[in-house]
């Protein structure tokens, strides 16, 4: 097994004033990952089985600390959008007039709302990302109609009048 890299001079001193600045119990786990293999000889499955963690986990936190330095401890929140085609702003604007159309009476279609979703994000998107985006806005999903629309009433008027009596009561 080769011999690990040192870490860079001046490191026990930075790691040991991030140890009293820590925030968080994660990140209060990285400064003492590089504080333990800085300060004692302890190796990466010692310091892994101190702290709760799996070895490769130390060892990633320790190679990344010597490539990138101090940045290893700026760990970004968990959670968020992000594959998000357009911000919650964007998507406001971008509903405006269908909203508008909505309030004037207008019946609003989810396919109309993907073709114009389309040219805006400028590539294909399912349907369901339309649907997501009209629940994110408490816009409803899909409503039924209330006839079918090759309905005709004079047919079916005159299909009642027609109707054979079998299924009358004996």
């Amino acid at each position: 097994m080769r011999k690990p890299l040192p870490l860079p001079t001046g490191s026990e001193t930075l790691l040991k004033a991030r140890i009293k600045q820590a925030k968080t119990k994660s990140e209060y786990q990285r400064v003492l990952c590089l504080f333990l293999r800085a300060k004692t000889d302890l190796n990466p499955e010692q310091i892994a089985e101190m702290l709760g963690w799996n070895i490769g986990t130390v060892r990633r936190i320790q190679s990344e600390f010597i490539r990138k330095g101090d940045s290893v401890f700026c760990i970004s929140d968990r959670g968020g959008r992000h594959n998000q085609h357009l911000t919650i702003e964007q998507e406001d604007c971008f509903l405006a007039p269908f909203i508008e159309a909505a309030h004037a009476g207008g019946v609003i279609v989810a396919t109309d709302i993907k073709k114009k979703y389309e040219e805006v994000v400028g590539r294909k998107v399912p349907k369901s990302t339309i649907y997501r985006l009209l629940a994110r806005h408490d816009w409803r999903q899909i409503v039924p109609r209330s006839r079918h629309p090759k309905a005709d009433p004079i047919a079916q008027e005159a299909f009642k009048k027609t109707l054979p009596k079998v299924l009358s009561k004996k």
